[in-house]
């Protein structure tokens, strides 16, 4: 019997550090959905501007905690675990506060490809 799984974007290549364990926290503007704490979660790699591929499914994840960054220093003091840059996209900014998601591989699978449109965030009912 296939479980069902809720699945959340993240972009290439940010993806590929995710799955190297090199990147421990996913930062988003937003906490997550406390419902989402600890659940597995399927990880869809999307190929954003540099991918060469479509969407696909790529690890059962966990984001284990999450915690607001009160300042940029402090955000800037784990950029070894999130690994955003000061000049990037993704750059703290003071108008838009920063999350740190903890995110734990549970296990790498081989690339599926999502048969059903992405949400834009999560994407439910998904089946592996």
């Amino acid at each position: 019997m296939k479980k069902t799984y809720t699945g959340i974007n993240i972009q290439y290549p940010i993806s590929q550090l995710i799955l190297s364990k090199k990147k421990t926290i996913e930062t988003r503007t937003y906490p997550i959905p406390e419902k989402y704490i600890g659940q597995e979660l399927l990880m869809i790699e999307t190929p954003g501007k540099n991918g060469k591929f479509k969407s696909r499914i790529v690890a059962i994840i966990k984001f284990e905690s999450c915690f607001k960054y009160k300042n940029s220093n402090e955000f800037y003091k784990d950029k070894k675990k999130h690994f955003v840059e000061p000049d990037s996209l993704w750059a703290w900014s003071d108008e838009s506060p920063k999350w740190a998601w903890e995110t734990k591989i549970i296990k790498i699978i081989k690339p599926k490809s999502v048969d059903k449109r992405l949400g834009i965030k999560f994407t439910l009912n998904l089946s592996l």
